[in-house]
């Protein structure tokens, strides 16, 4: 007599041996990517402290509460009314994007001629660039200012957006490399169609370099954003052209009982940074990857 099992029972060990490679699946997956899940946490931690404590009280703030209670969404509202947050943000905007602007126009020209011109120094100038990512700015910050005073543009941010016209050392050297890995016989067949060098460069070129143009220009944002020497440096004795990162500092010794005032500006703060990078991560680490910078 053979006993037969009820379609039930079969359908339970059948999910029963369906789970067990789903369970080691998903161990396995754990213990590979450990170190990565651990850093992630590590990197969202602190970004998931900022938002909660931007939305509670200033009473809860001071707790050891990490969840609202209350959630204020008027905190970011009320930071407008207490500091002139959009006048650091266009500030720090107008920073930000003529500094990339003139650095791209700049560099871009530069790097193209230390990677395709062969003229007497090359190996010279190209070490000299490198030399030049090396100093310090507070060497040179005495000089350099005295310089912007007899122009009298100290007390504003031209002192650190011109000087992005005569081109940045870490960009000239970021784009030369990922120009050195672009095959001659393009500029070869561009000079056959009638292109000179500028024509070849805009034409042909910039097309082809449009991930190592992207790193580089991402870059230089983020440095123009986050910068804080410089501003306090150039711009400190005048609140009306102040960035964010100054702003911040001096909205934090105003309100430093205040945290989650503190917190909601903070969050402001690096909004635009996440989403430009979001927008543009792809680009940005294609654009590392194939300059060589690890």
């Amino acid at each position: 007599m053979t006993l037969t099992l009820a379609p039930a029972s079969r359908a339970r060990k059948a999910a029963g041996r369906t789970r067990v490679p789903r369970r080691r699946a998903t161990l396995n997956w754990i213990a590979t990517h450990a170190l990565a899940v651990a850093l992630s946490i590590m990197f969202l931690g602190p970004m998931v402290f900022i938002a909660l404590t931007a939305v509670m009280t200033d009473h809860q703030a001071l707790t050891s509460q990490l969840w609202p209670q209350d959630w204020e969404w008027g905190n970011f509202a009320e930071i407008f009314q207490k500091a002139p947050l959009l006048t650091w943000i266009l500030n720090t905007l107008m920073y930000a994007v003529l500094g990339t602007v003139f650095m791209l126009i700049s560099s871009v020209p530069v790097a193209y001629a230390l990677a395709r011109f062969r003229f007497p120094g090359r190996k010279l100038a190209t070490l000299l660039v490198i030399t030049t990512m090396m100093l310090p700015p507070q060497v040179v910050a005495v000089p350099v200012y005295i310089l912007w005073a007899r122009f009298h543009l100290t007390g504003t941010l031209w002192p650190l957006i011109l000087p992005m016209l005569l081109g940045d050392a870490f960009s000239i050297f970021l784009l030369r490399q990922f120009l050195v890995t672009i095959p001659k016989e393009y500029s070869d067949a561009a000079r056959v169609d009638g292109y000179g060098e500028f024509g070849t460069l805009v034409r042909v070129i910039i097309p082809m370099a449009r991930p190592a143009i992207a790193a580089v220009a991402l870059f230089q944002f983020f440095y123009c954003w986050n910068d804080y020497y410089g501003p306090l440096l150039y711009a400190g004795t005048d609140s009306s052209h102040w960035t964010l990162s100054l702003g911040l500092a001096s909205f934090r010794a105003v309100h430093r009982v205040q945290w989650n005032l503190t917190m909601a500006a903070t969050l402001l703060a690096m909004a635009p940074v996440i989403i430009v990078f979001f927008f543009a991560q792809k680009a940005f680490i294609e654009g590392v990857k194939l300059t060589g910078v690890k």
